[in-house]
């Protein structure tokens, strides 16, 4: 058995301060930044999955497939905010 690399903060405790922040903008008024919000439900969706799997011993392809979801989720989150910053220095 390997021994499991420790969490930092609080998992729960962020998931539930990023809900709250989800479905603050609407669609029609905030194109982008609803899409930042369904992209980040999602990641959040892929991230809890991937915890849960790990504490139930997971490992294996459907985990990289997963993490690699994860990530590219992350990337398009990250391009999209890119897109805002630089729409407002405009």
């Amino acid at each position: 058995m390997t021994a499991r690399q420790p969490r930092l903060g609080n998992l729960l405790a962020m998931r539930a301060e990023i809900q709250a922040k989800v479905d603050k903008y609407p669609a029609a008024r905030f194109p982008v930044q609803h899409e930042i919000e369904k992209l980040q439900k999602h990641l959040n969706e892929f991230n809890d999955r991937i915890i849960e799997l790990e504490n139930e011993g997971h490992r294996g392809h459907a985990m990289e497939v997963l993490k690699a979801n994860a990530l590219d989720f992350a990337r398009r989150i990250d391009e999209l905010r890119c897109l805002l910053v630089d729409s407002r220095r405009s």
